[in-house]
């Protein structure tokens, strides 16, 4: 599809099929576990179980694991629309700590967009529904369709 045949596509539809195709793609997701549980326009839910690699020294989920899940739920949201974005920047706040075993689910929600900017708030909460931490990302949208992603860098001899 082009990019914009994206009209042709229900919001929902259209957030759906970003996510599957960015899931095909997403190595690093899947290496860790991550799954998506939901989608809508500039939402996702993503869900990491802490396994023992994850632990650190004080027998803690290490913090990169933490962004890492925020940080994907933030990439999937920002990239519901087929329009390719990237993080400006972002920044969590530790709560409390995550422990072996801990199912957690990152929400992630749009505060904004307009132009080529848009801010989203992820909270981490565990499976008891404790807030693990929150995180905040700055998107920056650029060239290109989420979709047609591996089409494009295939025809550019990536």
């Amino acid at each position: 599809m082009a990019e914009h045949d994206n009209d042709q596509l229900p919001p929902q539809e259209l957030a759906e099929a970003c996510a599957a195709a960015m899931y095909e793609r997403d190595l690093a997701v899947r290496h860790l576990g991550i799954q998506v549980l939901r989608m809508a326009p500039g939402e996702a839910d993503l869900q990491m179980t802490i396994s023992e690699t994850m632990i650190q020294g004080h027998a803690n989920c290490h913090g990169g694991y933490l962004f890492t899940l925020a940080d994907s739920a933030f990439a999937y949201a920002c990239n519901s629309y087929d329009e390719v974005c990237v993080a400006l920047g972002c920044s969590i706040d530790y709560i409390a700590p995550g422990r072996l075993g801990d199912l957690l689910t990152a929400r992630a929600t749009q505060v904004s967009r307009s132009g080529r900017t848009g801010n989203y708030d992820v909270r981490i909460e565990n499976q008891h529904g404790q807030l693990i931490a929150v995180f905040h990302g700055k998107s920056y949208k650029i060239r290109g369709s989420v979709r047609q992603q591996e089409n494009q860098a295939r025809d550019k001899g990536v």
